[in-house]
């Protein structure tokens, strides 16, 4: 059994009220064939789950937030002065408790043939929280249960499948406590010959499934921690993980003398779950929180109770290629397996003028060209850049629990609004070749493309996400004795008047170029004062949005998003977003009724938390990409306490050229293998002999001469480009 590294979390946060809506969709129903065979029919109902707890309560720092604080620091003390609390006597453990059996007579289970039982898809059957492996010699049972312990489904495993095979039993019959016991207790009775019927491990999830060069494994979460709350739906970091050989215990010991088989497990284990993963059983945190209420909206519109969750192809399902395998052997694959994003995610309480608000930031990663610093840069020639990340700020009624207006508003609850920005490497074919000894690589263009097709595939793919206007602050150098960033500059700037020749006017790029490092080097510019103009004027052309139902509470959509990018998309990048995130926030503010204006000044505590968030938030970012925290911050760029600033740039760029130079291939290695950029074949070379993994990355050019040819002119989708609005409200028919 192979286990990844796992770090334990400061503590699981306070919970609020959560509301768990059933699952209704309806699936054809299967019987689970067990070692003990059981008959059974399906009438009866459940009811939808009600999971109370106490609310976290709120912390002020000063009695009027928005008043400014007598120091000049630019950033708070270490602790910071508002935060959930840290837990209470209902907190769920970090570790998942298992299925607790109970002994029952043999023949309990033949005098239970004539009841009536519900199946999956019926009226109030709720999704599973947690779970427990069991295994005999042949089968691996896995019991999954709902988040009151009160109704149970089973999952069964083939162990001796054929290598390459995965053969899984969903059964859709919903157990009780005592129901489940007694099936569990028939399969313990009919194995007793060969062990009988142990527990393997409890788990909060299932991730998915992978293989290498034999059988398949199981990944599943053995540890996690509740970082926040958004609409009533908890969202949980994972703390620890197990990978389990879905194998017999001799089949297993014949693939573990296998090197490559080996190798591949350690290569996997590279890549650390622990940090930076998050998921939710019943809020769809791959999807900012506009669309999630878009798309609720519009099921109700359609007289349908509740949609079922599409993760095909979301580029920021980290686990994508792991729910690949499950998806083709479970008819309800998201019932037992949990999608991940990859990024960050905080979430604070603070009190403003009496009113308890809440702040989240959420970052999601994209699982496209992902990689590391110096080896993933520009974009491939599917139009996906290196570091793209997805930043969302949700501000929220603390107090308000979920998204439903009082009556029968579904949906429609006003005190949510959100703002999402967009950063990612500069859309070219460039690298930098890190294979010598300086710390700034020289940049490479390496293919100079008059159609900037890459560059058109990109900002297509932006206008899908987020519609238009696209407005893109380019913070890269314009000055060097050695021309370096300002190569790429040019380059830039003459692939967005390209591209704005085919757009209709209104809907055209807005490009801003603005020397950042230089101007916060200069004496006699005001690096904070621009970026705050450049912010009002990002927010003023985008919007944000604010849930209502446009009859007492008026509605607004955000159409379009900011691309911030530099060289590396971390230091310049983060401060920037710092800075149009702090504007959006104001105008969050008014729409909510907490402040008359749009307005919130440095040296508040509202902003001072929000500057601790986007800190942490960037610091996470580039430990992903770069290897390191920040080199640059918020203090940095406001010449603030520049003794002690610059003490530790120094000490972040040594670490990120050590990481650069020496462990970035072998992270790479772990993301191809995970993200199943790299699968193993007969007669292909081994990931670890490839000089290059460029090919796993771009398409196949044998596929170049049937792929269809884009057209150079008309080179957006003019359904991108059409203004976003809100669904009406509709209750289900």
């Amino acid at each position: 059994m192979d286990e990844f590294t796992s770090t334990d979390c400061e503590g699981e946060r306070s919970q609020q009220s959560l509301t768990t809506f059933p699952d209704t969709s309806n699936q054809t129903t299967q019987t689970l064939l067990d070692d003990k065979e059981v008959h059974r029919s399906s009438s009866e109902h459940d009811i939808v789950p009600q999971l109370k707890t106490d609310a976290a309560p709120s912390i002020a720092a000063s009695p009027n937030p928005l008043a400014p604080l007598p120091h000049t620091s630019a950033l708070p003390p270490k602790q910071e002065p508002v935060l959930l609390d840290a837990g209470s006597e209902d907190d769920e453990p970090a570790t998942a408790t298992g299925f607790e059996r109970s002994t029952s007579p043999a023949s309990a289970l033949h005098r239970n043939r004539g009841a009536e039982y519900q199946k999956v898809g019926e009226e109030g059957v709720c999704k599973m929280h947690r779970f427990s492996l069991y295994e005999t010699v042949n089968w691996f049972y896995l019991v999954g249960a709902d988040v009151l312990d009160q109704k149970f489904r089973i999952l069964k495993i083939d162990r001796t499948a054929d290598s390459g095979d995965l053969v899984v039993v969903e059964d859709e019959i919903v157990y009780t406590r005592k129901e489940m016991n007694q099936l569990l207790n028939a399969v313990d009775d009919g194995n007793k010959a060969s062990g009988g019927l142990k527990l393997k491990c409890t788990t909060w999830g299932v991730l998915g499934f992978i293989r290498f060069t034999g059988a398949y494994y199981m990944l599943v979460i053995t540890k996690r921690s509740q970082v926040a709350m958004i609409g009533g739906h908890y969202v949980y970091q994972i703390d620890g993980t197990e990978l389990i050989s879905l194998t017999t215990s001799s089949s297993r010991s014949k693939a573990e003398r296998v090197p490559e088989e080996a190798r591949f497990v350690s290569t996997l284990s590279n890549l650390d779950l622990s940090r930076s993963f998050y998921f939710s059983y019943t809020y769809d945190i791959t999807r900012s929180l506009q669309l999630n209420m878009i798309r609720e909206r519009n099921t109700f519109g359609q007289g349908l109770l509740r949609k079922n969750l599409d993760y095909h192809d979301g580029m920021f399902v980290w686990n994508q290629h792991l729910l690949s395998p499950a998806s083709k052997a479970l008819q309800n694959v998201y019932d037992w397996c949990l999608p991940i994003i990859h990024g960050f995610v905080d979430q604070t309480n603070i009190s403003i003028h009496t009113r308890t608000i809440s702040i989240t930031v959420i970052a999601r990663r994209s699982r496209l060209f992902a990689g590391a610093r110096f080896l993933k840069r520009g974009a491939n020639d599917l139009g996906f850049v290196a570091n793209d990340v997805e930043t969302e700020q949700i501000v929220s009624e603390g107090v308000t629990t979920s998204f439903h207006a009082p009556g029968p508003q579904l949906y429609a609850n006003p005190t949510f609004t959100s703002y999402v920005q967009h950063r990612g490497s500069i859309p070219l074919h460039w690298t930098q070749d890190n294979s010598g000894v300086t710390p700034k690589p020289d940049i490479e263009l390496n293919l100079v493309d008059p159609f900037f097709s890459a560059a058109a595939l990109h900002f297509d793919n932006l206008f899908e996400r987020y519609g238009a206007p696209i407005y893109v602050l380019n913070l890269v150098k314009s000055r060097e004795r050695i021309p370096r960033e300002s190569i790429l500059l040019h380059e830039y700037t003459n692939a967005i008047t390209y591209l704005n020749q085919s757009l209709p006017e209104g809907k055209k790029i807005l490009y801003k170029a603005w020397d950042m490092s230089r101007a916060s080097k200069s004496r006699d510019q005001d690096v904070i004062g621009t970026l705050e103009a450049h912010a009002r004027d990002i927010v003023g052309q985008t919007g944000f949005f604010r849930n209502g139902d446009n009859v007492y509470w008026e509605s607004s959509i955000q159409n379009g998003v900011a691309r911030t990018n530099c060289i590396d998309c971390l230091d310049r990048t983060n401060a920037a977003q710092f800075i149009i995130g702090k504007c959006a926030l104001g105008h969050q503010l008014q729409a909510l009724g907490i402040i008359p204006n749009e307005t919130v000044e440095f040296e508040t505590d509202v902003v001072n938390v929000l500057s601790h968030m986007y800190h942490a938030h960037g610091d996470m970012i580039a430990i992903q990409y770069g290897g390191s925290h920040l080199v640059n911050t918020m203090a940095t760029y406001r010449k603030i306490n520049q003794w002690s600033s610059q003490s530790r740039d120094m000490v972040e760029s040594f670490k990120r050229y050590y990481n650069n130079s020496f462990l970035d291939r072998q992270r790479q290695e772990a993301y191809n293998l995970f993200l199943g950029n790299y699968t193993f074949a007969q007669g292909q070379p081994m990931l670890w002999d490839l000089a290059t993994d460029y090919y796993l990355h771009h398409a196949d050019p044998r596929a170049w001469s049937q792929r269809r040819r884009k057209n150079y002119i008309k080179w957006f989708d003019p359904s991108h480009l059409e203004q976003r609005s809100m669904p009406q409200q509709a209750g289900p028919k």
